[in-house]
């Protein structure tokens, strides 16, 4: 198994791609410590890892909190006596930001999506790469969406949320790798199990008068292979990325857009 005996920690593990992640981990040998801000959730994920016969702990742990993270990274260090991987998959509320011109958008609500993931996944990346440089050995991940290389309208500070994940990526890893820390990330396609396309296409409705298969197949469309992107496709590359055979692979983010995306 790619994953054998490894030690991973989930942020946002009650979420689709979290979840999704905290399974393909699990199924690939690692034992996973899930958390988010809600724990009924993140229950629910780690009942589906131990009925299959995996290994999954769970924890209410709100991302964005500094204390929160780091006493739970070190319970995870006190109980299984060391770190290999940390994934941020935290997400948040787009109520309110999604369907909004930018000329309309308040500054909060601009500011929101960029304050919220750059906050979570700098704390999450910092709390545990203190406890993987010591080892020599780590890997940091998480996950952008193409709206970080791409001019989408009415995403708001979504997109400019991801393009500062990916920088993020490249610079942690400039100042983590030469002690052996390894720091990737996932740039998914659209995937219509995880519910996100579904909150972008709400706003766009009556704007577009298309139905929700009408959008589907028109984000379809630009892919390769004319189809979307499943969970399991993602969450299989995020196993692999975590794994030492792609131990080459360290300041950047692997693009999953079924080839919507150019290199």
């Amino acid at each position: 198994m790619l994953l054998a005996n490894k030690i991973a920690v989930i942020y946002g593990a009650g979420g689709a791609i979290g979840g999704a992640v905290a399974r393909a981990f699990a199924s690939e040998g690692a034992r996973v410590f899930l958390s988010g801000r809600n724990l009924a959730p993140v229950e629910a994920v780690a009942k589906d890892i131990v009925s299959a016969g995996g290994l999954a702990d769970t924890a209410e742990v709100d991302a964005l909190d500094e204390r929160a993270v780091d006493e739970h990274l070190q319970s995870v260090i006190d109980t299984a006596g060391r770190l290999d991987i940390s994934f941020d998959a935290v997400g948040f509320p787009n109520a309110g930001i999604l369907g909004v011109p930018l000329v309309d958008l308040g500054v909060e609500q601009f500011a929101l999506p960029i304050t919220t993931h750059a906050t979570s996944y700098f704390l999450t990346a910092r709390l545990a790469a203190r406890r993987m440089v010591p080892r020599r050995s780590g890997v940091i991940m998480t996950v952008t969406a193409q709206h970080s290389r791409m001019g989408i309208p009415l995403v708001g500070g979504y997109g400019p949320a991801q393009a500062l994940k990916e920088s993020l990526t490249r610079h942690l890893s400039a100042e983590l790798a030469p002690h052996g820390v390894r720091v990737v990330g996932l740039r998914p396609a659209a995937m219509p199990e995880s519910g996100t396309i579904k909150d972008a296409f709400e706003p766009r409705r009556e704007l577009t008068e298309m139905t929700w298969v009408q959008f589907q197949e028109l984000l379809a469309s630009r892919t390769h292979p004319k189809r979307l992107m499943t969970l399991a496709e993602m969450a299989n590359a995020a196993a692999f990325l975590a794994s030492d055979r792609a131990a080459g692979l360290t300041g950047t983010t692997v693009n999953l857009t079924l080839g919507a995306l150019d290199d």
